[in-house]
């Protein structure tokens, strides 16, 4: 009886990964993969409504520890839109939301002790949000976007530098994509986040990598 169930679960697994397999041969050829490019003119970017591919991101902050190293945090949950208009980066806008509770320093103890009300306090304030405002243009694909950025409730301006990696056609999703590196940096102790120092610093380092996705026509999105 344990030996027919053990042969039924390795039929299902086979069969799962071969339905995996032709999912990603039908999707895309390896051709498709190696001969894969993308253009940095803004102007051939369709405009429209982006969402942030839940897959292709990194969100981390970083401060200074004891004086002997930068320490990373990442956050595990993010959402975000992008709304590419003509003009490129200068008239787009962008809002990002960041669940504060999914913070992660790879020490759980520290985890709880940072998403407490000393700190975070993500019980009362969930969301890190940050919604731009102004786009500096300082290349052909990078520039300065000024955002209002919400931290436990306290609102301040924070400006990150910004590149516009690319955009295409995803080989696999079939989807328009747009790449984005942004990193920036902000004082916590003007969000009320003081704790610690000056053990901790003051002055925390945000790293960005991003891609947006458009969704097909009719899609809820």
């Amino acid at each position: 009886m344990k030996k027919s169930a053990a042969r039924a679960a390795a039929v299902v697994r086979a069969s799962l990964l071969v339905a995996a397999a032709t999912f990603v041969i039908n999707a895309c050829t390896p051709l498709e993969v190696v001969t894969h490019t993308v253009s940095t003119t803004e102007s051939r970017v369709p405009t429209g409504t982006y969402k942030l591919d839940p897959s292709h991101w990194s969100v981390t902050f970083d401060v200074d520890h004891f004086k002997y190293s930068r320490f990373v945090m990442r956050f595990d949950r993010v959402t975000g839109q992008l709304d590419w208009r003509q003009g490129g980066m200068a008239n787009s806008s962008a809002a990002i939301t960041i669940d504060a509770a999914s913070i992660d320093t790879n020490v759980p103890l520290l985890d709880k002790m940072v998403k407490g009300d000393e700190m975070l306090d993500v019980a009362r304030y969930p969301d890190i949000r940050f919604v731009s405002t102004s786009f500096e243009r300082t290349g052909e694909t990078t520039g300065k976007l000024t955002g209002d950025l919400t931290i436990r409730g306290t609102t301040q301006p924070v400006t990150l530098d910004v590149k516009f990696n690319g955009y295409g056609v995803d080989p696999l999703t079939k989807l328009d994509t747009m790449g984005f590196s942004a990193e920036g940096s902000f004082s916590r102790s003007k969000f009320g986040l003081s704790t610690w120092f000056p053990a901790v610093g003051d002055d925390v380092r945000v790293r960005i990598q991003a891609e947006f996705d458009k969704p097909p026509a009719g899609s809820a999105g």
